[in-house]
């Protein structure tokens, strides 16, 4: 079953033959479908008002359990996301009351980001149909297939990022 990958290929092996772009095979369709499954999310997302990156940091508050507060910094690591887009997001996010930010009471300069209760009720409405997202674009693999494949997907962030 050819793909657009698969097109490309061709296309370098008719225009460049000594070239092995055999990597490409692999990157091209990691792209295509990480392109592919952000586009499935974010409608997901959609339907409850919000992005990716809402989201990701609803989520990162809800999962580092009660009283589901945190740094500004552990946010951005827990969350995957760079410290200057934190403010950014969390500037929105407090807007529509979903987030607060409180003075840390340990660290007289620093600030404590936290789950509001309207925050925590959506994040808890749009969970399960992420999770189930998520299960309906992995379930044409096998169990052991996915087991693989976060393996595999280890290795290659690992050898990305240089870890």
């Amino acid at each position: 079953m050819a793909d657009h990958v698969d097109r490309i290929l061709e296309q370098w092996s008719t225009e460049k033959p000594e070239l092995d772009v055999s990597p490409m095979a692999v990157i091209g369709r990691l792209s295509r479908t990480a392109l592919a499954v952000d586009s499935r999310l974010a409608a997901t997302f959609a339907r409850y008002g919000l992005d990716a990156s809402a989201f990701d940091v609803l989520a990162t508050l809800l999962r580092s359990g009660s009283p589901y507060r945190i740094a500004p910094a552990a946010l951005a690591r827990d969350a995957m996301i760079s410290t200057s887009a934190v403010a950014q997001r969390l500037n929105k996010l407090q807007t529509r009351g979903l987030v607060s930010r409180e003075a840390n009471p340990h660290d007289g300069r620093g600030t404590l980001v936290a789950l509001t209760d309207a925050g925590k009720q959506l994040i808890n409405a749009a969970l399960a149909p992420h999770v189930e997202t998520e299960r309906a674009i992995t379930a044409i693999l096998s169990s052991e297939e996915q087991a693989i494949l976060v393996g595999l997907l280890q290795r290659l962030g690992a050898a990305a990022t240089g870890d």
